[in-house]
Order: structure tokens, then sequence, then C-alpha cells
């Protein structure tokens, strides 16, 4: 069982560095296929969460800050994938307030502000709870023989998609996911998206059966003022990272384009 939270770095540290906040699954075990298509074009900082635990959301946005800070990054960009989005609005807010980190911009992957439908995450709930290990081994399974295609590239990806398997099926895994979907039953940033000046961008998969996309799109144009821009990836799900890989490096890196400019200091205020 982890304990607390993990940080892995990849890259060279005068690369720009993209901060990645995993989803539910909690861990890096999806990230290879993304790694290796971004290359050595960026610096990859990558987090588990704790499993088992009772950790707030602001607990998970201070785990997170200090060890950056301890490791001397103090710029780059975000990206919150699925649940990480909501550990990266609080993180905005507190690097707006303290000043330790410059967000050179955030990208939510499946991610959102308010989940447009809690009934849905109300539903969720008992099911995982008492969905039998058997079957959710399966469903993983048959889930990854769809992207085994990505897997063949790559022994490291293949291996990575088996780990995924396996910390999935542990009890305390299982705990945790349930603790997740608690977090963001109670989570609301609506306020802080509402004053976020730096540049957000949205990645989204068309085939997304676990976050609407629709509404999460019409919200942030209407009320983000820091909102740049979105794309669907057609042929991809809920995780275009894992089910599109090459796609989604290729638009990341043109939004990290987009967005490179000058530094945005040390203060690092994303709110207005």
């Amino acid at each position: 069982m982890r304990q607390g939270l993990e940080m892995r770095i990849h890259g060279a540290a005068d690369r720009p560095t993209l901060v990645y906040l995993p989803g539910l699954h909690g861990d890096w075990h999806l990230t290879q296929g993304i790694r290796e298509a971004l290359g050595s074009r960026v610096r990859w900082v990558e987090f588990t969460y704790p499993t088992g635990s009772a950790l707030s959301l602001e607990d998970h946005v201070v785990a997170i800050a200090d060890p950056l800070e301890r490791a001397g990054i103090r710029d780059g960009w975000i990206l919150g994938e699925s649940f990480g989005s909501q550990i990266a609005w609080p993180l905005l807010r507190r690097w707006a307030e303290k000043g330790t980190f410059a967000v050179r911009g955030l990208f939510l992957v499946g991610g959102f502000v308010r989940y447009p439908w809690m009934p849905g995450v109300r539903l969720v709930h008992p099911i995982v709870r008492h969905l039998p290990g058997w079957f959710l081994g399966i469903t993983l399974r048959v889930y990854l023989l769809r992207i085994r295609g990505i897997g063949r590239r790559s022994p490291q990806v293949r291996k990575s998609l088996e780990d995924f398997i396996e910390r999935r099926l542990e009890p305390s895994d299982r705990a945790a996911l349930l603790h997740r979907l608690e977090l963001i039953l109670a989570s609301d940033p609506r306020d802080i998206a509402r004053v976020t000046q730096v540049p957000v961008w949205s990645l989204m998969g068309f085939w997304d059966p676990i976050v609407p996309w629709i509404p999460v799109r019409q919200w942030l144009r209407r009320e983000c003022p820091g909102w740049r821009g979105d794309r669907v990836i057609w042929h991809a799900d809920h995780a275009p990272l894992v089910s599109a890989p090459e796609r989604s490096a290729e638009v990341i890196l043109r939004w990290m384009e987009e967005g490179r400019g000058p530094r945005p200091g040390g203060t690092g205020r994303p709110l207005s």
C-alpha cells in the first residue's frame, strides 16, 4: 500500500516542465505511452496519490506543492487528468496566494470544474464498492485490449498496462477510489475558475462516458476568463493520453508553443 504521495521526474531540467496529476486511478501506470510520445521535449513530473487515505483535496494540494518546491521546480504547465483537475484548481489558488510556482498554463484532459452530473457519481459509488474483483479484472483487460496496439510498440508500455491492472485489483486501491469519488461530490472550484487568468485548454475524447464534455466545454467558454480553447479527439475515449497518446502529445505541444512567452515572473499569480 502506498502511504504518501510519490513524485517522479523524467527529462532534462532545461526542458519545459509538465506536471501530471492523475485521474481516479491515482498513479502513473498509464503515462508510459504519452511520455514516449512527448519524448525529450518536456520535463515530465508525475505523482501518485496515496491509497486507503482520508486526505482532503487541500491535503493533496499541499502534498504536491511541497515536493515541487523542494525539488526547485518553480514554473511550468499543469496537466489535470479527470479527477486531477479537482486538485489543479486549488493548486492555482495556492500558487496565486503564495507565489511559489509560476503557472504557464493548465491542460484539462477529461477534466472539469464542478462535475456536471452529480447523480452519476452517486450511482457509480455503490457499484464500485460492490463490484466483484474478478469482474473488474475482466473489464480492465477488455478495455486494454482495445488499446493493445499502443502496447505493441513498446515493452515498457505493455508492462505499465499490466501493472495498472494489478494495482487496480488491490483492496486498498478500491478504498482510495471510493474516497476520491466522495471528494468529487464535495468539490466545487467554480469560484476559482471564474477568476483564473492563466491560459486554460481542454482535451477530450469524443467517446467519453465518464465526463460529459459538452457541458464542461460550454461552462469554460462562458465562465472562465483564462479559457483559450479545446480539442476533441474523435477516436479517443475518456483517457486520450492512453487511447491516443501521439495525437494528445501533438495537441499539448502545440498549446505549449502557443502559450510560450515571457516567464510570468516570480509571483505565479493566475487569479485576478
